[in-house]
């Protein structure tokens, strides 16, 4: 299993250090949280926050909870994010949003799609030749800590199913409430990539807790 710690819950003035002690353990992927404060009410780092990270041994997954995501495609990608994932409820239309996967990919740079928990996980099936990454969100983006939506299962298993049949080659990322349990529900159903913030960083116990999931 691919395991992506969100620093979204690590210690803020130690982002590098917190990220590289997950690396150390075979972290694969370092999952960085955009906010703006408008497409959620929370507001986190801008690109200056990937610059901070390129040192790392790591996928950026950088996951932009922003208005007109198109605009900051350019310093998310110079800053040196190697995945960008806008948000499908972020779209007044299907062009603008095909055009953004478009110019993702354009920069070198994996593009994602998300769908909040009350979007019709159906919705996006048009949109998956375009992406290299499908992110499931079992809680509503904006706040960590939040409890686990078991109706994210229905959505893994219908974004594996897909791949399928459609022949695709995009990996499944589930986010929220994300711990051994629920992970191990989300790997039943067909994930490839767990995000997780706060079942890892301020524990003791993190290695345990990291290499656990990692082997589900």
């Amino acid at each position: 299993m691919i395991v992506a710690p969100s620093i979204l819950a690590a210690d803020k003035n130690h982002l590098f250090e917190e990220a590289s002690k997950m690396v150390d353990l075979g972290v694969r992927f370092i999952h960085i949280d955009i906010m703006d404060g408008k497409f959620v009410k929370n507001t986190t780092w801008d690109s200056k926050v990937v610059s901070s990270l390129k040192g790392i041994d790591a996928v950026l997954d950088t996951h932009l909870m922003v208005v007109d995501p198109y605009k900051k495609i350019d310093s998310f990608a110079k800053a040196g994010s190697n995945v960008i994932t806008v948000h499908y409820e972020a779209f007044d239309n299907d062009e603008d949003l095909i055009k953004t996967l478009k110019y993702i990919s354009s920069k070198g740079v994996t593009p994602g799609l998300s769908i909040k928990p009350k979007t019709e996980e159906r919705v996006i099936e048009p949109f998956l030749p375009y992406v290299g990454l499908v992110l499931v969100m079992s809680v509503e983006p904006g706040e960590g800590g939040q409890s686990f939506m078991m109706g994210a299962l229905d959505k893994i298993a219908f974004f594996k199913k897909k791949k399928e049949e459609l022949h695709l080659d995009y990996l499944i990322e589930v986010d929220g409430g994300i711990n051994l349990e629920t992970g191990a529900l989300c790997a039943k159903e067909g994930a490839d990539i767990l995000v997780s913030g706060t079942y890892f960083f301020g524990h003791e116990d993190y290695k345990e807790r990291v290499r656990g999931m990692m082997a589900l």
